[in-house]
């Protein structure tokens, strides 16, 4: 069986019990490395006076991890800048918000090609290479340039926007180029995936040999989607664990009879925190009834803080809060409930599982695993309901759930009300309708159906030109 090596911005490596303080990349991979043998290779998440040349090796069961320190220009250009400053908000179709520096690009080219270098010398002619995100777009042109030939996978956990989108980032022809390196591209849903290659053969008038084959300069990639998905049973067992964590128990004693919404994202202008605050301050207003029987929960944790965009947006979250809660706070009721601390995923389900409505509405999200777990903690015989963004990847595969556009306030005003007013049976049958979705797709599907994708490719040619970056 071949070896498996997992590149990724940032790596997972578990504690003594074998945990890891990772998401949901730690445990898509666990039980692929826990079948084969495997490396994982990526930045420490350490700054470092010099740059790592050679990463630092550990072994923790079968899976040895190779970390690489970067300099704090390196961090600054690579991940603060062009990563998180300029592809970022393009691939959520935040095009005003995106900042390009040819500095930061290069520095994005630079680490890329610096960690290319230092996994060449680790990689076996059979090992199969998985690659995940868009901080690393570039790394197999720069390990085909090296001279690999193995068969390298990349996927792609955010949006793919339209070639049109895509194509107003200077330096998109290049990754554009550089992504057709790879022999196989998954993304989360069908509408990224058709976006991808519309953008590779609009832009090199490449060829299309199947639905999802794309070939350039004669090679070819395949585009497919792989919708990422969560431990299903594992999230079902956590749920069900007996509340004994303090939050849970406090959030149930300060509800009483009310009915709680919840909405978990991690701060960012993507998951549209304000404009939910606002669709929430619209269903008070046209329910008037309402005021004082329901709290609304945000759990927000704040990340990127360096970048000023996440800044900004935290003053606006703040000052939306402060307005809706003075104008429809009563004594002994506070409408939103906000809260900037991380929880683990046990306190999560049991939050999840207590809430009538899960919120989620992100403005554009590749797939948002937090409407997966939501459904998956819910009590089987008195499910909540799911309201969600129909911009999540999401929304492809539940269904079942209350589908709004998150700009239109009023809708997703409406959506909380018939939610809180749902019939137990109708919820049960959405429920239902999800859950056998979520159980056939669950993280052990993904993992498999991308890695068996891949070993079934042909291995690269040595002889061929990579693509320039």
């Amino acid at each position: 069986m071949p070896r498996l090596v997992v590149v990724s911005n940032r790596v997972a490596i578990p504690d003594a019990s074998g945990k890891s303080s990772a998401g949901g990349l730690a445990v898509a991979l666990r039980e692929a490395f826990q079948r084969q043998e495997g490396l994982w290779f990526g930045w420490s998440g350490k700054v470092s006076a010099h740059p790592s040349t050679e990463p630092k090796m550990t072994d923790k069961g079968h899976v040895r991890y190779a970390l690489m320190d970067l300099t704090a220009t390196d961090r600054q250009e690579y991940y603060s800048g062009f990563a998180n400053r300029a592809l970022w908000p393009v691939m959520h179709y935040r095009i005003g918000l995106s900042e390009f520096s040819r500095a930061d690009y290069a520095g994005y080219l630079r680490v890329n090609r610096t960690f290319a270098r230092a996994l060449a010398r680790l990689i076996q002619a059979d090992d199969l290479i998985w690659v995940h995100d868009y901080h690393l777009i570039p790394l197999a042109a720069e390990l085909r340039v090296l001279g690999l030939a193995n068969r390298i996978g990349y996927f792609h956990h955010i949006p793919w926007p339209a070639p049109e989108v895509i194509g107003t980032l200077p330096g998109s022809q290049d990754l554009l180029r550089a992504i057709t390196e790879y022999d196989l591209v998954g993304v989360q849903t069908e509408r990224d995936a058709d976006n991808l290659r519309r953008g590779i053969i609009q832009e090199f008038d490449a060829t299309q040999r199947t639905a999802d084959v794309i070939v350039l300069g004669g090679r070819q990639t395949r585009v497919k989607d792989f919708p990422i998905a969560i431990d299903v049973s594992s999230f079902e067992q956590a749920a069900c664990r007996p509340a004994r964590h303090r939050l849970i128990q406090q959030t149930v004693a300060s509800l009483g009879s009310r009915s709680l919404i919840i909405g978990i994202d991690r701060l960012d202008y993507s998951k549209g925190i304000p404009e939910r605050m606002e669709s929430f301050e619209r269903f008070l207003i046209s329910n008037p009834d309402q005021r004082g029987r329901v709290t609304y929960l945000q759990i927000a944790p704040t990340s990127r803080s360096e970048v000023p965009e996440y800044a900004s947006l935290s003053r606006t979250v703040s000052e939306t809060l402060g307005r809706i809660n003075g104008a429809h706070g009563e004594p002994g009721w506070v409408p939103i409930h906000y809260v900037t601390s991380a929880y683990p995923r046990g306190v999560l389900a049991g939050l999840y599982r207590i809430a009538r409505v899960g919120l989620v509405t992100p403005m554009r999200d590749g797939m948002n695993l937090v409407a997966k777990e939501y459904v998956a903690a819910q009590d089987p015989e008195d499910p909540g309901v799911l309201v969600l963004s129909k911009f999540a990847g999401a929304a492809e595969q539940l269904g079942g759930a209350l589908i709004v556009n998150p700009n239109d306030k009023f809708e997703v005003a409406e959506a909380i009300s018939v939610a809180l007013h749902m019939e137990r049976s109708e919820r049960i049958a959405r429920w239902r309708r999800m859950m056998d979705v979520l159980r056939r797709y669950d993280i052990s599907w993904w993992t498999d159906a991308f890695l068996t994708e891949l070993a079934s490719q042909r291995k690269a040619s040595k002889t061929r030109s990579p693509a320039p970056v």
